[in-house]
């Protein structure tokens, strides 16, 4: 995963795709307070063969011998055969088996598309309305999880980010992602054997919502000021195994590198 995340740094560094946005593109959904970066607006504009070239030539040199069937399928995948992929990913689906392994190089992909958008829009969303705001303003998607700053200008502050373009917006405290209720809140976590040393069991919670069922993990940066919600939702990945065994809680969180079978 570092080498995946050092390679979309590279492709976003270097890669130039052949679809840019033309510069008043956004004007009218920041205008109106739209996600100006919709995913079902622009998911048939995005250069994804050009994205995915870029994210694989950057690992190219640096994975070893059981992924390189990987790269070598996607580089021989037409531009039809990636969009559908691409539109499995960004809607949270599993795919097929055949092409199960190669979604989330797909999904890193994107990952890129979406944060090079970003930096290209001439200011940031508005805060989401009251209908929208636990949806991404920038592209729509569901949050990845949710961070409780430590800073002394937000200090106790929770903000939610998304997994595709890594927008931060505001959401109080104590209110589930969902279905904004607060009556029947539970933070679940994992607690490590006395013999184990696991900081990452610790550090992931899960805000679950006795009223909708579901859950977000949620990361306090008093317990890691490191933490990443991103690759720590993946870190933490034990504890989302564990809920689905209860089976009382349904993940919310949508991790576009996390592909799990259907």
């Amino acid at each position: 995963m570092a080498l995946l995340a050092h390679a979309q740094q590279a492709a976003l560094e270097r890669a130039s795709p052949s679809w840019q946005p033309e510069p008043a593109a956004f004007d009218l959904a920041l205008e109106h307070g739209m996600p100006p970066l919709n995913v079902q607006a622009l998911q048939g504009d995005i250069d994804i063969q050009g994205e995915l070239e870029a994210l694989l030539d950057a690992l190219e040199l640096h994975v070893g011998e059981a992924q390189r069937p990987l790269l070598a399928a996607l580089r021989t995948r037409s531009e039809q055969s990636l969009r559908q992929l691409a539109g499995q990913v960004l809607a949270g689906e599993s795919g097929e088996a055949p092409t199960r392994g190669l979604m989330p190089l797909v999904a890193a992909a994107l990952q890129v598309a979406w944060l090079r958008l970003a930096h290209r829009l001439p200011q940031a969303p508005a805060r989401p309305s009251a209908e929208v705001r636990t949806l991404c303003p920038c592209c729509g998607s569901p949050p990845v999880a949710s961070l409780i700053e430590t800073e002394a200008s937000c200090s106790g502050v929770r903000y939610l980010q998304c997994g595709l373009c890594a927008t931060q917006w505001y959401l109080e405290r104590s209110i589930c992602s969902v279905c904004e209720q607060s009556g029947k809140l539970d933070y679940l976590s994992l607690t490590p054997h006395a013999d184990e040393e696991d900081d990452n069991a610790t550090v992931a919670q899960a805000e679950a919502c006795g009223d909708c069922g579901s859950y977000l993990k949620i990361f306090p940066r008093a317990l890691d000021a490191d933490v990443e919600p991103l690759a720590d939702d993946l870190a933490s990945l034990a504890l989302d195994l564990l809920l689905g065994e209860e089976g009382r809680y349904r993940r919310s969180g949508f991790n576009p590198l996390l592909i799990a079978e259907g």
